[in-house]
């Protein structure tokens, strides 16, 4: 079945790899960028293009995503699945669990743990849909619960649960049926021959594309934060301008990015991959312990409390809410921040699951599922949890207390972590603590970026490790590189969150498919036999 579903090159360019999914991806790429480069209005069409996709799709995307979550959760409690090991009943694990956590919180997360910890905390607690309809006040203490519910929303167990059922589907398949690590394996599983060849072949490009797309945007809002921070450590000018970040600044941040990411794939994720995640895990808990000791810890106390029981309480209705606009100016606010907020975060998450979810079968051999769930996405869900209390609910804190006199609240969205550490600390620790978040925010980006390029790899030879080769490597790389600066230099992080909201349509389809194969295998693995008569 496996040689019938994915055929691959035996010889030339491509041996190892399926050349026709790869060249029809790179046209698609190639087109985008050479599209960008010459339009004149490439950002409004892009904007016009976003409008429609949420207005048709918005609800798709969230009911789409509260089903996956609700499923993985699900499988892990049911005791005839959640017993069940990724791979034969003998297998272990080929990681430790401080590995296999590092590597899979690090491919999963990163950037937006960094740009949104402060920010995310900050916007609610200004706008958010109480506010809207009047139920707590913005910029006071009532409101800060609610802030922490929207907030955990977009960083908890819905999103992670986007990740996990994509990397169950796959380990299961890869590990259980001895199928391909590979997009097109459910399909695969459950189609004839000749048709799952013809939807793997698409399937494998919709992932790929979604992939470019989702790695895109992460890489372009870390490179504005980059930017800012590199800004506080040296004070050059050319930097930032006019409180933004200028496009050389941010186009030599891909550059270096794009060839730091390679350099970490061809040495595997055994090594390069491996070595990052281990390291960014560390320096995120050296600067979880310095904002504990020296920041708001009492109030961070506390509103992890009260955030978590906000959101546990309020999730199954925030969950499959649609505000669809309407006729009163309170219907089209709740509809506006519902489709800059939500629907933006879940296209995000989305388009991040194929390489997330590929990564996260690649690491997780040998696991339970109910572990595998505990690990993908209830402490990944506490980690962020923690994380937006103690570093956001710090920055909440110096402005409740007017230390910060707004320069927290005023600042750009991803200059915000950087204000919250000069607010902070005396003038001697500023430069030490910025250093490490920029050292941080790199490691994450590189490990993020270079995730996604062996993974492209992983997709386009079929699951096969002969396909991944270092010419294929450095080309997608550098195809990643100029998608990003394209759509920067064509309309800045709004042309990259046009292009996502609509690319990661295709991929949520593909996602639902996955889940009702996985189901269908599951059910069947696991029925027990007829008696015998």
């Amino acid at each position: 079945m496996n040689d019938v579903a994915t055929r691959v090159e035996r010889t030339g360019f491509y041996a190892g790899q399926n050349r026709w999914v790869a060249i029809a991806v790179k046209v698609i790429v190639v087109a985008l960028v050479l599209w960008a480069s010459l339009a004149a209005d490439a950002g409004r069409i892009l904007m016009e293009f976003q409008s429609a996709t949420i207005g048709y799709f918005g609800g798709w995307y969230v009911y789409a995503s509260a089903a996956f979550m609700i499923a993985s959760l699900l499988l892990a409690l049911l005791p005839r699945t959640g017993q069940i090991r990724l791979g034969p009943d003998n297998s272990t694990p080929e990681f430790s669990r401080f590995a296999w956590f590092s590597m899979m919180f690090g491919a999963g997360i990163g950037v937006g743990m960094l740009t949104y910890s402060t920010a995310e905390p900050l916007a609610h607690f200004a706008n958010n849909p109480d506010v809207i309809m009047g139920t707590t006040p913005a910029l006071e203490r009532d409101n800060l619960a609610a802030a922490y519910k929207w907030t955990l929303l977009h960083y908890g167990l819905t999103p992670w649960g986007c990740y996990a059922i994509v990397g169950m589907s796959l380990a299961y398949f890869a590990y259980r049926r001895n199928m391909p690590l590979t997009i097109r394996s459910p399909f695969s599983a459950v189609l004839n021959p000749e048709l799952a060849r013809r939807v793997g072949g698409v399937v494998d490009a919709a992932a790929i594309l979604a992939t470019i797309i989702g790695i895109g945007v992460t890489i372009g809002y870390g490179v504005n934060q980059l930017t800012f921070g590199m800004h506080q450590i040296t004070n050059w000018g050319w930097l930032v301008t006019n409180g933004k970040p200028s496009l050389t600044a941010l186009s030599l941040a891909v550059i270096f990015l794009t060839l730091a990411a390679m350099l970490s794939a061809l040495s595997g994720i055994g090594r390069g991959i491996r070595w990052l995640s281990n390291l960014n895990m560390a320096l995120s808990w050296l600067l979880l312990v310095i904002f504990i000791v020296f920041g708001a810890t009492a109030f961070a106390g506390e509103m992890f409390v009260a955030g978590l029981s906000e959101y546990l309480g309020a999730i199954p209705a925030m969950s499959v809410t649609i505000w669809d606009g309407g006729h009163t100016e309170i219907a089209q606010a709740l509809s506006d921040w519902q489709s800059a907020w939500t629907i933006f975060y879940w296209a995000w998450w989305i388009a991040f699951t194929p390489f997330v979810g590929l990564f996260l079968a690649r690491v997780s051999q040998g696991r339970t599922i109910r572990e595998y769930v505990v690990g993908a996405i209830l402490l990944p869900s506490l980690m962020c949890f923690a994380w937006f209390c103690i570093i956001g609910g710090t920055a909440l804190d110096l402005e409740l207390s007017g230390v910060a006199g707004g320069n927290i609240l005023e600042a750009d969205l991803s200059a915000q972590l950087f204000a919250t550490v000069e607010n902070l600390f005396s003038a001697q620790w500023v430069l030490p603590v910025a250093t490490l978040c920029v050292v941080l925010l790199i490691t994450y980006l590189v490990t993020s970026a270079d995730s996604a390029v062996l993974v492209i790899n992983t997709i386009v030879s079929g699951g096969a490790p002969d396909g991944v080769r270092a010419r294929h490597i450095v080309l997608w790389s550098v195809l990643l590189g100029l998608v990003i600066i394209t759509l920067l230099f064509a309309g800045g992080m709004d042309a990259l969150r046009s292009v996502m909201i609509i690319g990661a349509l295709p991929f949520s389809a593909v996602m639902l498919f996955m889940l009702c194969a996985l189901g269908y295998a599951l059910w069947t693995d696991t029925k027990p036999p007829k008696p015998s008569s």
